[in-house]
């Protein structure tokens, strides 16, 4: 039985760029960093290190090669946060595309971009 998702794969066409825009834009921490030195690197970022979830930034260009079959499409995550306001404000100041906040049945929620232009969404949660 599934209790918890352990990761999420991200497939991004620069590693170093999505790990500033990550850490440095939305606040999320690196909890590692792996390369075999033969070219595969991935790097595990997460909103603190006791997430219980994390996502990992793979070489999108690498991964097509390794395993075509793959669907290296941007998932649709939806995070949660109870400073609502204050995350929507920090993003726009450091100069992030953030879409409005918009009411729904569910609660607050709005958009932002990263530096690839892959779309997330964060909902209010008190």
């Amino acid at each position: 039985m599934i209790n918890t998702v352990g990761q999420i794969m991200l497939y991004v066409n620069n590693q170093d760029e999505a790990v500033n825009f990550w850490t440095e834009k939305v606040g999320f921490t690196v909890i590692s960093e792996q390369d075999n030195g033969q070219g595969m690197r991935w790097i595990e970022i997460a909103p603190t290190k006791e997430a219980e979830t994390s996502i990992v930034l793979h070489n999108k260009e690498l991964i097509a090669k390794m395993q075509p079959e793959l669907n290296l499409g941007t998932p649709s995550l939806m995070f949660f946060t109870k400073n609502f306001v204050q995350l929507h404000n920090d993003l726009t100041n450091k100069n992030v595309t953030v879409g409005e906040i918009v009411n729904m049945p569910t609660g607050r929620v709005f958009n932002f971009a990263d530096s690839e232009n892959n779309y997330f969404a964060v909902m209010e949660k008190k």
